[in-house]
């Protein structure tokens, strides 16, 4: 079964739509985190939240 690590980002209204791709772009490059929701609200902020696999060393003998 996979596991996940998550992080949670709140982008403040007023961000605009490229910014928050450049946040993402570089969050995907560097760190490895790959999106897993995004939620734009009313009053313009958003909430991303993006994951990345948890990845277990087996030990071998």
């Amino acid at each position: 079964m996979v596991e996940y690590t998550y992080l949670v980002l709140r982008l403040p209204r007023g961000t605009t739509r490229d910014t928050a791709r450049q946040i993402l772009t570089e969050h995907a490059e560097h760190g490895g985190w790959e999106l897993d929701r995004l939620r734009l609200y009313p009053d313009g902020s958003r909430r991303i939240q993006l994951r990345r696999k948890i990845i277990r060393q087996v030990r071998t003998f």
